[in-house]
């Protein structure tokens, strides 16, 4: 875990601003034995932050509930439990709009709002649309401003409050199961499987540079894919290797994969 690395992970100019900035906050808090956060950070740049700092005790990816999308990497000291998140001086704090149920609103509808109402992105998490509320998750330092001055998304007016992170409402994700075998978890393979294309076509799209595992593109179709991995293909979808059985009596490896639709 070493700061010299950023320069070899970073992909970007932009990725190198970053990866230095979340290093110079969680660094500082394991300095001096106190929790840090950095600002929530895509997919992509939470891969990034993994190659960085690897897996350490006590270094946290938190979004406000399990499995949120975009998530802080957060370091607690020995002295908190990871179940302190959800107390009141979390890092994320969850917003609740509630509004007209016959008001179609959409993620895109609450994002460009709180882009208009001079909120930056890095501040704001996942964003959970339902029939006549929204609950959405942005950085605790900003949640008084949201709270006395936004009020609308569009035309649509709405009464915003802070609730508990654990009564987030949180919709389920609609996932197609997908079982099938396959010679090895290779790149090609795992896509060829998860959204029913033949392996020619598969590795064409990871040539093109339109596949990303865990947010990082990558262009080699032989590329290893292992259990829990989400993969991406522009103009294809997410699909996630959910589960790695085991070999079949013939030899190949049984897998379960998540198509989400």
């Amino acid at each position: 875990m070493e700061r010299s690395n950023i320069d070899k992970i970073a992909k970007t100019p932009e990725d190198r601003l970053l990866l230095a900035r979340v290093w110079d906050k969680i660094n500082a808090g394991l300095r001096k034995s106190i929790p840090a956060n950095s600002c929530f950070l895509s997919p992509r740049e939470l891969e990034l932050t993994r190659l960085l700092f690897g897996e350490p005790e006590g270094l946290y990816r938190f979004g406000g509930y399990a499995d949120a999308e975009r998530q802080m990497l957060v370091y607690l000291p020995e002295y908190l439990e990871e179940e302190s998140l959800y107390y009141d001086d979390s890092p994320v704090a969850c917003l609740r709009a509630v509004y007209y149920e016959g008001d179609s609103l959409t993620h895109r509808d609450f994002l460009g709002a709180l882009m208009g109402a001079g909120v930056a992105r890095e501040t704001v998490g996942d964003i959970c649309v339902g029939r006549g509320s929204c609950d959405f998750f942005v950085s605790r330092e900003i949640a008084p401003y949201l709270l006395q001055s936004f009020d609308s998304a569009g035309r649509t007016k709405f009464r915003l409050s802070e609730i508990p992170l654990t009564e987030a409402s949180i919709p389920e994700p609609e996932i197609k199961e997908i079982k099938d075998t396959l010679a090895s978890c290779r790149l090609d393979a795992v896509i060829s499987a998860g959204f029913r294309i033949g392996r020619s076509l598969a590795s064409d799209y990871v040539n093109a540079g339109k596949a990303a595992i865990n947010g990082l593109p990558c262009m080699k179709p032989d590329k290893t894919v292992f259990e829990s991995d989400k993969v991406s293909v522009r103009g294809l979808g997410k699909i996630k290797l959910h589960q790695v059985n085991g070999q079949t009596k013939k030899g190949r490896i049984s897998v379960l994969i998540h198509r989400y639709v």
